[in-house]
């Protein structure tokens, strides 16, 4: 019996044979890396708006706001002389915007929060309303407390008020706003999504908008797709899917990544969601996608693609369909050693389908790139393409596990038996197994044990039997009595292997199973 670990990450794997009610890997430890670098990314280019040399508000820079401390600052944005109020929230900007520690917590503490959120609501003062609007901005840019004292200000109201603003400087900083405060978990998403921010945000999508503004909007959508537990209400899904789908053939790059951003989070989750995101018709443009030369584009267009593959067959089906598997050769060798291990995940889903998937796979020529990555990738990278064989191993034919053997899988896989990751060691031992069992089925499994023996294979899983997981040396001592237990009393002559000049190349007279023209291991 597998272990307990071991077992879940087998029902996580889409294969017949294995648990029928939960055939797909979903996101587990692959997404963790990825996710996590690119919300850094988000927070350290796109969340604080960081002030240039440039102004650009439509008032010119008030010299008079230079040296103000922050209790000036606090009065007078809380007096009612309107040139002060204006001095002062443009110096609270500043002060949010210039310092590499941006004071967020003083200004909080200082009470302006309230007061600057009203100044959202003076539509005759657009001025004030666009720097109000910044320094709150980078106050929710900040931790999850900070945000929330935007959001507990009443902020979030005014700020979608501000989305269709008739002053652009005025309707893109609300954008941000609501991105920052969206974006900082699924409980500020759903309320920027409870207080109607999403049509106002996806009206702003039209074909004359700026294309730095339309980064922005691109941006925030990600971000009200975006956070799985728990994910966006599908109607939300839904609402996005036609706006995601045009942004996805726009040209811009930045625009692209987040737009597939957008796509990978809600294809993320349940089949039907899956569903929602194939009917919109994005999964062409995103196998286009794949083979951008922008590591940037590639990254977010190959996560989604890789969520589609954990859905049903139908929807693995329509990746395929669209020309993908061929891309993976390319991004197997990619040299992002993140979009070679992505791209060796989605392999291994594919991998764990039915036949015509897996001879898909094959025709497209894409294993001996997998086989590869286990002799050269990182072993993260390893690790997933010791499941897309494995899964190969368990769903294939004879004749498709001939060919992954041919392809020169057996050293690789065997080197990799000396891993410290018990639940490697396991997937590679059910590789090995299941190869052996193909073999068995040819009457050739004598052959394939030496080939395991000439690649120090037997000498490896013997070791096993003294591993400290129990699991680990049962699986070991089961193919070690099985398979290379025999006194050699029994040998049937008539099966013995012939040599040829590539010592890791046998052919073997063939047996009853063996089609005309028999197998070469």
């Amino acid at each position: 019996m597998p272990s307990q670990e071991n077992t879940a990450r087998l029902k996580a794997y889409k294969n017949k044979g294995r648990d029928v009610d939960d055939l797909r890997r979903r996101r587990n430890e692959v997404s963790v890396e990825l996710r996590k670098n690119k919300k850094d990314d988000q927070l350290l280019k796109r969340r604080n708006v960081a002030i240039t040399d440039e102004p650009t508000s439509p008032l010119q820079e008030q010299k008079q706001n230079v040296g103000l401390s922050l209790q000036e600052i606090v009065d007078s944005i809380h007096g009612t002389d309107p040139q002060k109020q204006m001095i002062a929230t443009q110096a609270a900007r500043k002060m949010l915007s210039r310092e590499r520690n941006p004071p967020i917590d003083s200004i909080i503490q200082s009470g302006v929060i309230p007061r600057l959120v009203e100044f959202l609501r003076y539509n005759d003062r657009p001025e004030l309303q666009f720097e109000a609007a910044w320094a709150l901005t980078n106050v929710a840019s900040g931790t999850s407390t900070q945000t929330k004292a935007v959001v507990n200000a009443n902020a979030v109201v005014p700020f979608i008020a501000l989305l269709t603003s008739p002053h652009h400087n005025v309707s893109e900083q609300a954008v941000w706003a609501v991105g920052n405060i969206a974006g900082d978990g699924p409980e500020m998403r759903d309320y920027v999504i409870k207080c109607g921010a999403v049509e106002p945000l996806l009206s702003l999508v039209k074909p004359q908008i700026e294309t730095s503004f339309l980064r922005n909007v691109t941006w925030t959508i990600s971000n009200m797709c975006r956070n799985k537990n728990p994910p966006p209400p599908f109607a939300t899904v839904k609402q996005c899917l036609p706006t995601l789908s045009q942004l996805l053939l726009h040209t811009d790059k930045e625009v692209l990544s987040d737009a597939c951003w957008a796509l990978s989070y809600l294809t993320d989750g349940t089949n039907d969601k899956i569903q929602e995101v194939l009917n919109s018709g994005v999964v062409p443009r995103l196998v286009e996608l794949l083979a951008s030369p922008e590591p940037s584009i590639v990254t977010p267009a190959l996560r989604a693609v890789g969520n589609i593959v954990t859905g049903d067959d139908g929807q693995t089906q329509a990746v395929i369909d669209a020309g993908a598997v061929p891309v993976f050769n390319l991004l197997l060798t990619h040299s992002k050693s993140s979009i070679q291990k992505e791209a060796a995940w989605t392999v291994s889903n594919i991998t764990a389908g039915n036949t015509q998937q897996i001879q898909a796979v094959l025709d497209a020529g894409v294993i001996p790139n997998v086989v590869n990555l286990l002799v050269k990738g990182d072993f993260k990278t390893q690790k997933e393409a010791v499941w897309a064989v494995t899964n190969l191993t368990s769903g294939g034919t004879v004749e498709q596990i001939v060919h992954l053997v041919q392809c020169g899988v057996l050293r690789p896989l065997c080197n990799l038996l000396t891993a410290k990751e018990a639940k490697v060691i396991l997937v590679i031992l059910d590789a090995l197994q299941n190869i052996l069992n193909a073999a068995d089925k040819l009457g050739q499994s004598e052959a394939v044990c030496i080939m395991i023996e000439e690649v120090e294979g037997m000498e490896k899983i013997e070791n096993l039997q003294q591993h400290e997981n129990e699991q680990v040396y049962k699986a070991a001592y089961g193919i070690i009595e099985k398979y290379f237990g025999g006194d050699g009393d029994d040998e049937d002559e008539s099966l013995a292997p012939t040599c040829s000049e590539n010592s890791n190349n046998f052919e073997f007279q063939p047996a009853t199973q063996v089609p005309a023209g028999g197998f070469s291991f």
